[in-house]
């Protein structure tokens, strides 16, 4: 019998009680070691999540322990953010100042086993971030071992129009986010990996043509078939749609309200909106005349969430900026088509076989634009179950995490053995 790929990943953020990165990062390293011989490193703040997970220290992880650096620095960006789940790009900036430190911290505990080949790949899941840079690809290069990194995901453009939202979220960093790709670590970072994972078309068009050949387009996001185990059997009259996701500017929330506002009254349409943030006493409010068709569920434990979502018929999405869309693939999961914006995360998991897509554009674009097909969906509401269908078969297909680490198996083989570059899928 074969060995199974000794692979050493670093996930810094990795935590199964946690949500975004942290949970992709734990969800990702942790199906990867079905198919691989892995040892996950992660950082401190993570440890105990991964005791009570049932992982045992030194022989399934390691936590490092970099916070005399990071602490300090998170909660400077803490301060400098301005607001909780506000100033993302400072964030990320942040992070690529801490995250060298983790990783000097990571080849001193792990160096000699990497030189001595104890290990046949090393991984760095996490951090997503395409402007933070691995210092320790080169030396896993001149060890011999082969470097991958990613998914990479993040920095798609913020559209035209759509400049007031931007400053609310506070990401006046954005507009200098493009000067990463001049940092000569980077270039140090994608000459030594071995592998690039992209999580976007964005992403993968930002990564030098030098190294396209080594690169692979797979999305960071998938579902975990225990936590979106519900499909959806009986459609409702009226047609329910279901927002979910923080109530900030860039979602698009309000711009969903409005558009659907003339099927609300009619009480042809009802829309439920799973999700908390600044913007709810102002949607509220703009809901207010709009009698039961508008329900507010707040946050919503996972099992909560999908309970919700199956009494739906579609997910309504104008987010107007989304690195992966995981919440597409959780509707998908519930055989509920997706409507959203085509751009960046949503647009790429989105086709015409499996919900529906609008151009980008300014405020009063999109919210014509989603008035108009949902006016469709009411007058052909048969199409809804054929495209819930459909995405449903794609998600269980390509999008659970044991479909993504056998994905990532490929790669890993090919790293190692060569041969033509793979298809990831099917």
């Amino acid at each position: 019998m074969e060995r199974k790929l000794r692979v050493l990943v670093i996930a810094e953020a990795a935590n199964p009680e946690w949500v975004s990165v942290p949970l992709i990062g734990w969800s990702l390293a942790t199906h990867l070691a079905k198919v691989a011989d892995v040892h996950i490193v992660t950082q401190i703040r993570n440890r105990e999540a991964f005791l009570r997970a049932g992982l045992i220290e030194g022989q399934d992880f390691t936590a490092i322990d970099s916070e005399a650096f990071a602490g300090p620095l998170w909660r400077l960006g803490a301060k400098l953010r301005m607001g909780e789940g506000k100033g993302w790009t400072m964030m990320q900036a942040i992070s690529a100042l801490s995250y060298p430190y983790f990783e000097r911290l990571v080849w001193r505990k792990f160096g000699k086993k990497i030189a001595d080949r104890e290990y046949d790949i090393v991984h760095r899941i996490t951090p997503l971030s395409p402007t933070i840079s691995s210092p320790i690809a080169k030396k896993c290069a001149h060890a011999g071992v082969p470097f991958v990194v990613g998914p990479l995901n993040g920095g798609v453009p913020w559209p035209k129009g759509f400049d007031a939202e931007r400053r609310r979220e506070r990401e006046w960093l954005s507009y200098l986010r493009n000067a990463y790709k001049l940092q000569p670590g980077r270039h140090r970072s994608l000459k030594n990996t071995a592998a690039i994972l992209t999580g976007s078309g964005h992403t993968q068009g930002e990564i030098p043509t030098v190294h396209k050949s080594k690169t692979f387009h797979l999305p960071e996001n998938a579902i975990d078939p225990t936590r979106f185990s519900k499909t959806k059997s009986v459609q409702n009259t009226p047609l329910r749609a279901c927002f979910i996701g923080r109530l900030v500017p860039y979602k698009g929330a309000d711009m969903l309200i409005e558009a659907a506002k003339p099927f609300l009254q009619s009480g042809q349409l009802s829309l439920s909106i799973i999700g908390d943030g600044p913007m709810m006493e102002s949607l509220k409010t703009q809901a207010a005349d709009l009698a039961d068709s508008v329900q507010f569920h707040g946050w919503l434990a996972h099992e909560d969430v999908q309970n919700v979502m199956s009494s739906c018929d579609f997910l309504a999405f104008p987010s107007i900026r989304e690195f992966g869309g995981g919440v597409v693939l959780e509707a998908m999961a519930l055989s509920l088509p997706a409507l959203v914006v085509d751009y960046a995360g949503p647009g790429e998991l989105v086709n015409d076989a499996n919900g529906w897509k609008v151009p980008i554009g300014n405020r009063d674009e999109i919210v014509s634009a989603f008035r108009i097909q949902l006016e469709k969906l009411i007058a052909e509401p048969d199409t809804i179950a054929i495209k819930g269908q459909a995405g449903f078969k794609n998600v269980t297909k390509n999008f659970t995490w044991d479909a993504k680490a056998k994905q990532i198996l490929k790669v890993y083989s090919w790293v190692v053995n060569g041969g033509d570059k793979p298809s990831l899928f099917d």
